[in-house]
């Protein structure tokens, strides 16, 4: 029997952009999340401020995620924030620690670029992922963003 092969991420290029394009969360949780293509449109937007990675066990991909980076919080200059913009696990990849390792790549890549903070914002409800995020350590700011519970992780 070999050893589990570790959950790793690489960047989403024009050789593996279908693969990324293919992860879809559950059914259910469609309306939680955008999909992927709407990241890559995004990610094409603002370049500067996007860092979306494809995440594989072995050759499998098993979900998607994608950073922001210094993003111009409130559109007045002066808020300038770092986190988590999207984050989508295959339906059939969740409960294997996908999410947790995707959250744990952003931390370290923000830390690696001097971030103290993690932000993520969540739809709020029973049946979003404020428990997921909770268990990770993110508080509530108070803060709502168009209509979505604003978190943040301290990372120092």
């Amino acid at each position: 029997m070999s050893a589990p092969t570790p959950l790793r991420h690489v960047p989403v290029t024009p050789a593996n952009f279908g693969t990324a394009c293919a992860v879809r969360v559950r059914p259910d949780q469609e309306r939680l999340v955008g999909p992927v293509m709407k990241s890559l449109a995004e990610a094409y937007v603002y370049p500067a401020n996007a860092w979306p990675r494809l995440i594989l066990d072995g050759d499998e991909a098993v979900g998607f995620f994608m950073a922001f980076i210094d993003i111009d919080w409130n559109g007045k200059g002066v808020d300038f924030r770092s986190g988590l913009w999207r984050l989508n696990v295959a339906a059939d990849a969740q409960g294997r620690g996908v999410g947790r390792f995707a959250v744990a790549s952003v931390a370290a890549e923000l830390r690696r670029r001097g971030s103290t903070r993690l932000y993520v914002t969540w739809h709020p409800g029973d049946d979003g992922p404020e428990g997921f995020y909770r268990k990770l350590g993110f508080r509530t700011t108070g803060e709502v963003s168009e209509g979505e519970t604003v978190g943040v992780l301290d990372l120092a």
